[in-house]
């Protein structure tokens, strides 16, 4: 019998051309390049005073960076920009989970800039101390704010800082006021100790809360409510108008009971919906009136002067305690310290004492 011939298909496919790759070769080469290119300090502030939303981001990048070469880059861009800021009104945003910060923020946001205005929205956003990641969630819930040519939105996670995110929110507000945005909203995205960073670093503070949240909430209501300039009741719109305005009235006689503020203002309480935007325009009108009542009274120019003096004061704390804990001698020593306090051998008072009093004799060397 012969051997048996191999079965040959009639039908062949030829291999064809080769196709090309998907990303040109030499312009991924110059994309490399350029992206290992240093721009000078002085293109960044030229390019910020100019409006380019590309660098501000940039150079907000390279103020949240942790690198120590880019410290001094940030800290340089800062002082360029400090004669171009200042004319903005600088308002902070916080209320309780659930209340609607950012569907209000975009309704108001979109009042403010129809009517002409440049508005920043600068997020403090706590991240999770579990995972280190955080919510960064506002550009998803301010879909149109964030497609309108007048409004930036910019959220900064704090790595686990609060004090770290709120000085690099601060300096992103000089940034942003050189660029020429008139309006700056600073939202607290968590509850808690990120109310008195932000209130410590805007000129209006205004508290956003719910018709009928419970007696659960006190607790964190009465130290918010006494830093607040005025406190907005929201979602007062279909059948929940009714206890909006019961709310309204509970609350300012909450606050007819508080200590007058150190501005002379009154606090007032008002109603308001994101959805119908039923409101909006009298908060836009009530912070208006305040800016005027706190410039004409002289309190507008003293509590910037003071933020300013906090921040600095802050800014110490912040690079003693970084300065002392990468310091490599209190590293080595800082685990054998810590053993000795949980053991019982050495209070926490004394083992701190000890540690302190090493790195300070050794900076004085």
């Amino acid at each position: 019998m012969g051997r048996k011939q191999k079965n040959k298909s009639s039908l062949s496919v030829s291999k064809g051309v080769e196709q090309p790759p998907s990303v040109n070769p030499d312009s991924l080469k110059f994309y490399k390049t350029r992206r290992r290119e240093k721009i000078p300090v002085i293109k960044f502030i030229e390019g910020i005073r100019d409006g380019n939303i590309s660098l501000l981001s940039q150079a907000i990048t390279l103020i949240e960076s942790s690198l120590p070469e880019h410290k001094e880059i940030a800290s340089e861009l800062v002082e360029g920009c400090l004669p171009l800021s200042g004319n903005s009104v600088r308002i902070g945003i916080t209320g309780v989970p659930g209340v609607g910060k950012s569907y209000f923020i975009e309704s108001f946001g979109k009042i403010l800039t129809r009517r002409g205005n440049r508005l920043a929205v600068l997020a403090v956003d706590p991240s999770s101390e579990r995972s280190g990641g955080s919510i960064l969630g506002d550009k998803t819930r301010m879909e149109e704010l964030s497609a309108d040519p007048s409004a930036f939105i910019r959220p900064s996670p704090s790595g686990g800082s609060l004090g770290g995110v709120a000085k690099k929110t601060r300096e992103s507000i000089i940034l942003c006021e050189a660029a020429g945005f008139d309006t700056i909203i600073v939202e607290t995205v968590g509850v808690g100790q990120s109310e008195t960073a932000v209130h410590s670093m805007v000129d209006f503070f205004l508290l956003l809360m719910l018709a009928g949240a419970g007696d659960e909430l006190q607790g964190i209501k009465r130290g918010i409510m006494e830093m607040a300039d005025m406190i907005a009741i929201t979602k007062s719109d279909g059948n929940n108008i009714v206890k909006a305005e019961l709310a309204r009235s509970q609350y300012q006689g909450a606050l007819d009971l508080f200590p007058p503020p150190a501005s002379g203002w009154l606090p007032k309480v008002q109603t308001c919906s994101s959805l119908t935007r039923k409101g909006l325009d009298d908060i836009q009108n009530t912070i208006w009136q305040y800016l005027e009542f706190t410039r004409t009274s002289g309190f507008f120019k003293q509590k910037r002067n003071e933020q300013s003096l906090y921040w600095m004061h802050e800014s110490i704390g912040q690079q003693l305690r970084e300065g002392f804990y990468h310091d490599p001698l209190i590293a080595g020593e800082l685990e054998a310290i810590s053993k000795n306090v949980v053991q019982g051998k050495i209070s926490s008072f004394t083992a701190a004492e000890k540690l302190l009093g090493r790195y300070f004799i050794r900076r004085n060397k």
